[in-house]
């Protein structure tokens, strides 16, 4: 029996992918802008057709031809529009160019003529004045005949298995005559900060991850029922999904961070569950969950590493991958070597336990019968693990779309980025003319 199929736009690394593929899609295609991006996603997905482009610029027949399906049914389309700012200006803010790219989300639905999708994006559409653009949105997909959960949500990551507080709006939709989905219950205890870290090894211990981001070790300890699925273990390690050939042993996405003394004291004395008054860094609770972590600037704002919470054991931020852990994403599941491109793929993505529980949602109303993967397959080529969006763009023969990074912008730019970083820290969201998230 063949897996339903899935096609994944605004893809980014790969959250909103690796949930589906764990509740029991195929996905076959993932359309990514962002090579950096698009690089580790195909690293990750090696059986994925990544398409890296503008959603703008691809059409429902180049997804079939890229993942080489023919004229088979999609079952389902999933994703949400970069949330940079959607314009209210004029009637109708949908057919306004700078909201183009839901637009364009509609359109793919259409052209792949997918029986279901998910349209996930920030909660202020919600709220306010934005409802307005979530309303036109719900009317332009119902004129394409579909029917939309009316009873849309917010949903909170820590309600479905995430050590995080991270709410995202969940719109859901199925072709007239299909079983429309209804939302997933939420879980009836959540994972703490020291349930998703408490075994993972201080990265401080090792000189070697100074110059590198991965170390090889056996310095693991015992994992709680939380991380135990993260690292391998168990029965339903994997779900519905494919299981990855890959080293335990490896601790990876960990580069050190080097803090001065200053800093360090100042974290110290931070209580748990409170933010240090000048870095405005929010300390972890060991007993409860995480701030929202948030994606740094991009490269016309400073190319800033995103401020990452101080651990609650240790007297620094948390690495890459104990962000990873928060999220939900695999030990398995490799991010861009560096610090900055690591935590912006990490603070772009559905944390993949909430992908999961939702897309587990659509394959009950599919009303289809989840089949498991039989063998292990290979990850990637690593080099793309380490490529700047100059060699991505290279690798994948596109034009680099992304700005360059620049490190020597002047002070006011710099101390402006800072702020717009420690605004966002505690997960609100700013709204400028339209929405950012």
């Amino acid at each position: 029996m063949s897996r339903p199929i899935g096609v994944d736009l605004f893809s980014g690394a790969g959250g909103m992918s690796l949930g589906f593929e764990q509740a029991g899609f195929d996905v076959i295609a993932a359309i990514e802008l962002d090579p950096v991006h698009a690089a580790v996603h195909k690293y990750n997905f090696p059986l994925c057709a990544v398409i890296p482009q503008s959603v703008t610029d691809v059409s429902g027949h180049d997804i079939r031809a890229a993942a080489q399906i023919g004229d088979r049914p999609v079952d389902v389309v999933f994703g949400g529009a970069p949330c940079q700012g959607f314009s209210l200006i004029g009637q109708r803010a949908l057919d306004d160019p700078r909201n183009s790219l839901v637009k364009d989300f509609v359109r793919i639905v259409k052209e792949l003529d997918a029986a279901y999708f998910v349209f996930e994006n920030v909660k202020g559409l919600t709220v306010g004045k934005h409802r307005k653009f979530l309303f036109e949105l719900i009317e332009e997909f119902e004129a394409l005949g579909y029917d939309i959960q009316k009873d849309w949500r917010v949903l909170n990551a820590a309600d479905y298995g995430v050590p995080q507080d991270r709410q995202r709006l969940i719109l859901m939709g199925a072709k007239k005559g299909r079983t429309v989905p209804i939302y997933p219950q939420v879980i009836s205890k959540r994972p703490t900060c020291e349930d998703a870290l408490g075994d993972l090894p201080d990265a401080e211990t090792f000189d070697e991850l100074r110059l590198s981001d991965a170390v090889e070790t056996t310095a693991f300890g015992e994992p709680s029922a939380y991380a135990q699925p993260l690292r391998g273990i168990g029965n339903d390690a994997w779900g519905y999904g494919y299981p990855r050939n890959w080293n335990p042993n490896l601790l990876s996405s960990s580069a050190r961070t080097e803090h001065t003394d200053i800093s360090r004291r100042r974290f110290r004395e931070t209580e748990q569950g409170r933010v240090e008054p000048i870095s405005r860094f929010f300390r972890l609770p060991s007993d409860g969950v995480s701030n929202t972590l948030r994606a740094g600037t991009d490269s016309a704002r400073g190319a800033f590493t995103s401020p990452r919470p101080i651990h609650y054991a240790y007297a620094r931020c948390i690495t890459v991958r104990e962000m990873a852990r928060l999220h939900g994403f695999p030990d398995w599941f490799r991010l861009n070597a560096t610090k900055w491109h690591g935590a912006r793929q990490i603070g772009n993505a559905v944390p993949p336990p909430l992908a999961r529980a939702v897309a587990t949602s659509v394959i009950k109303a599919l009303g289809v019968r989840r089949t498991r993967p039989t063998g292990a397959i290979d990850l990637g080529d690593e080099a793309l693990l380490s490529m700047g969006n100059m060699e991505a763009a290279a690798y994948f023969k596109v034009r680099n779309p992304i700005g360059r990074r620049n490190m020597k912008s002047n002070a006011k730019k710099r101390k402006q980025a800072e702020i717009e970083a420690s605004d966002t820290l505690h997960g609100g969201i700013q709204l400028v003319d339209g929405v950012t998230g």
